[in-house]
Formats: C-alpha cells, sequence, structure tokens
C-alpha cells in the first residue's frame, strides 16, 4: 500500500541531497530549481561536508541563502554529526572515523593542515560552527519525513535517534515498514533517485562524480546537477 502525498497549504519543498563540498554542482542545482522565496522551503538532507573540495564554500553557500531570507530546512548528517562528536569530545575514536571519512579535505577547504585543529571546531568561523551545532536530526511536513539515513523499522518516530538516523542503511533499505508518511533521505548513494511506496531516496553521488539531486515535492519531481 503506497503513501499519497496530498498538496501543502503554500509552497512547495525542494529536498536537496548529500552535497559533500560540491560547490559547483550545488550553485548549479539551485539555478534550475523552479523555487520560489517566500513561498518554497528549501531542505537540505546533510552531508554538506567531506571528501569533496569545497566543504567551506557549501557552507557559506547555505548561510549566504538564511542571511538573505530564504526558508531553509538544514539537516544533520552523519559526517557533520562525526566532526561535532570529535570537536566536542577530542575522543581518538571519533578522529579514526574522520580520517575513514574524508574529512581532511573539510580542513583544507579551511586552509587547515591539521587535524589536532579539529578540537572546538577552531578551524571554522563561529557562523559555520552555530550552523553545524544547529542542525536538526529530522523534519516532518505533511506527508513526509525528512532524514539524512533513515529510520528504524517499527519503531515510532519519537523514538528514533542519532547516530541510528545518520548512518542506517540496509535495515532501512531493505524493510517495507510504512511510517504513514514517505520517507526522503540521503547518505546510501544510488545512480538514479529510489522511490518506492514508502521511500524517496536522493543522495545520488555527486562526489563520486555522478549527479547532485534534488526532488521537488509534493509532486516528486527530480532535478540534476
Amino acid at each position: 500500500q503506497g503513501i499519497k502525498a496530498g498538496a501543502f497549504e503554500q509552497g512547495k519543498i525542494f529536498a536537496i541531497g548529500d552535497i559533500h563540498g560540491c560547490i559547483a554542482n550545488l550553485q548549479r542545482l539551485f539555478e534550475r530549481l523552479p523555487y520560489v522565496k517566500n513561498r518554497d522551503t528549501l531542505v537540505f538532507l546533510g552531508d554538506y561536508i567531506d571528501r569533496g573540495p569545497s566543504s567551506k564554500e557549501v557552507i557559506e553557500f547555505i548561510l549566504d541563502l538564511r542571511d538573505s531570507g530564504h526558508n531553509l530546512v538544514p539537516l544533520m548528517g552523519n559526517h557533520e554529526y562525526y566532526l561535532l562528536k570529535f570537536a566536542n569530545t577530542n575522543d581518538d575514536i571519533f578522529l579514526a572515523a574522520l580520517r575513514e571519512i574524508g574529512a581532511e579535505a573539510t580542513l583544507e577547504s579551511y586552509g587547515a593542515k591539521d587535524m589536532g585543529k579539529v578540537a572546538g571546531l577552531a578551524f571554522m568561523p563561529q557562523d559555520h560552527k552555530e550552523f553545524l551545532n544547529g542542525l536538526m536530526p529530522l523534519w516532518e511536513k505533511a506527508g513526509f519525513i525528512f532524514v539524512h539515513g533513515g529510520l528504524m523499522p517499527n519503531i515510532p518516530l519519537k523514538d528514533q535517534t542519532p547516530p541510528e538516523i545518520y548512518e542506517i542503511r540496509e535495515m532501512f533499505l531493505s524493510s517495507d515498514f510504512n511510517f504513514g508518511k514517505f520517507v526522503v533521505f540521503g547518505h546510501t548513494p544510488f545512480e538514479m533517485p529510489l522511490v518506492t511506496p514508502t521511500k524517496i531516496g536522493i543522495d545520488t553521488g555527486a562526489v563520486y562524480g555522478n549527479m547532485l539531486t534534488a526532488v521537488e515535492l509534493p509532486d516528486i519531481k527530480f532535478y540534476h546537477a
């Protein structure tokens, strides 16, 4: 049984998948969206940073949108989550995780060379630190739930917690559990967007040389760059 998404009271939602420092893709994608400021909402599904060359510029682009009055909903991704975990704890377990997920590229985009500068996010401007610390775990609107990684099957939404909602893959992808709303997610890269009766996956691997994807809701129409 699929989910039927009704029209919103006002405006549309444009959700954007994992950017990973690919600023050129983000700029091109934004130009292609039939997006109307003060009417529509932009939802970013997390993973703004790491692996790609321009993490700093990606965050600046999003902050410029916010500061110029756009309606934004920025969500936390697993990459931001682990960066903040290490910055706040200085625990080497998280440092090892950061090295595995390409955090050096983020430091380089800020002109920092030393992973030791991650402590307290010392390499970042204050407004970038505040942006990361203010990212939301998930967001609901009408017939949609937006989250970076996915949701644990058979668990009420109020009991869904980090880090699982940022990291989950197979258990979520293989489940047909119906949360009563479409779950719009990133995190797991697909060659083309995934659409099932209960899920919409829009990470299309921009940082791996594929495209950056957005979905227009409630119409479920895709845009790429």
